[in-house]
This record gives structure tokens, sequence and C-alpha cells, in this order.
């Protein structure tokens, strides 16, 4: 039997579940993730970016991680194509002079061959041969994403009949399909983390916003597993 009161917190949370950007300030201090990740990507970034340099960065989300790094905007190019941060970012990034476009398709992003020094993806698509094809000789792709099995402890949990969303994004099938592409690696790493929740309304929320790991995920079809 449920109870009246935590149920109407969760139904409210679905209600408003939405992400600007990929912001999830929601959730501060309600959620814990990629808090002990064997690596640091931004410092990773940093150590390949210096103003010199020609930077991408594609699937840029709300441009907030390519904001932080502080590149010369003359120097930085973004792409996007989820259609509400597309707008997002040409209100953002072109009054800045950022060479924004916007580009939901990874086999053919619109910049010329041999532009850019460094790009970089953070749990975004790509296609190792186009990227290949953008970088200039000697040039830099890094990349942070999320694998097939991410978060599968709590999607069993909750939705036990879904399948995995990107069961090719696993590092050694990746790693091959770079080198294929030309690619030398430099390094790589994989590690699965748990993610914490304090409250199950934060939960909710968040798997509103992460459908393609909770699709069809509701309240009232999930909540005898909570």
């Amino acid at each position: 039997m449920k109870n009246d009161g935590l149920y109407n917190i969760w139904k409210k949370e679905e209600d408003i579940a939405h992400i600007h950007g990929w912001d999830f300030s929601h959730l501060y201090g309600r959620y814990e993730e990629e808090s002990d990740l064997p690596w640091d990507y931004e410092k990773i970034v940093k150590q390949y970016l210096s103003n010199e340099k020609q930077l991408m960065d594609y699937d840029t989300g709300g441009a907030e991680f390519l904001l932080s790094l502080k590149h010369p905007f003359h120097m930085t190019s973004a792409t996007e194509g989820y259609p509400p941060n597309v707008e997002l970012c040409k209100e953002l990034l072109l009054p800045l002079g950022v060479n924004f476009k916007e580009c939901s398709t990874p086999k053919n992003i619109p910049f010329a061959d041999d532009s850019f020094d460094l790009m970089i993806n953070r749990h975004g698509d790509f296609d190792p041969n186009e990227i290949y094809r953008l970088l200039k000789t000697g040039g830099i792709f890094i990349t942070e994403q999320v694998g097939c099995d991410n978060d599968r402890d709590l999607v069993k949990m909750v939705l036990s009949d879904v399948p995995k969303p990107f069961p090719q994004l696993q590092l050694q099938t990746q790693r091959e399909k770079f080198e294929e592409a030309g690619f030398q690696i430099i390094n790589t790493e994989e590690a699965y983390k748990p993610i914490k929740f304090y409250d199950i309304g934060a939960f909710v929320w968040y798997a509103h916003v992460i459908e393609w790991e909770f699709p069809n995920f509701s309240v009232d079809k999930c909540m005898r597993n909570f």
C-alpha cells in the first residue's frame, strides 16, 4: 500500500523533471556520482590544451564544460544536436565568437578536414573515422563516455527487462574501432562506479531525465520496486 505523502512527492519530481543544457543543479546534495573515478577528465583535457590550439567540443550539451575551460573564443568550435540545447548554444556561444554549428549526425560533422588540434567529447555520440578526418596531423581526441553497463543495477531494479542502450559502448570494442580508423591510442581507462541517491525523489527526477537508460520509467509503473 503506497504512502500518499511520499507518492505525491515522487509524482511532483516526475512532473518537473527536465534538463536545461546539462544542468543537474536540481539534484545538488541529493545524489553523488563520478566522485571516485580513477581519472579526472578536466585535468586530462587541460593537459593537452593551450591557447594556440584549435579546440572543438562535439555534443557540447549546454556548453557548461566547454566554457569552464576559458579557451580563447576565436579558437573554439562546438556542435550540439539536441534541439533545446541547440537554441541555448546559439544564444550563448555565437555572441562570444565561438564557431558553433548544429549537428546531430556524428558521421557528418560540418567542418573541413584537418580543422582541429584537439577534439573533446563527453557523454556524446562520436564516429572515429569522422573525428580522424577533422583532426590535424598529430591532433588529439579525448572522450569520457557512459558505458553500456552504467547504472545497470538501478535499471534492473525498476525495469527488469530493459536491454542495454549502447551495447557497443565498451572500452575494448571502441579501442579497436579507433585503431581501425588510424588512431594511435595514448591512454584508456574503464571503470563502473555506483551512483548514490539520498532520496527517492531525486532518483525519480534522474530516471526521467536519463530516459535512454530508464525508458518508459514512471512512478506508477515502478514504485513497487522502490
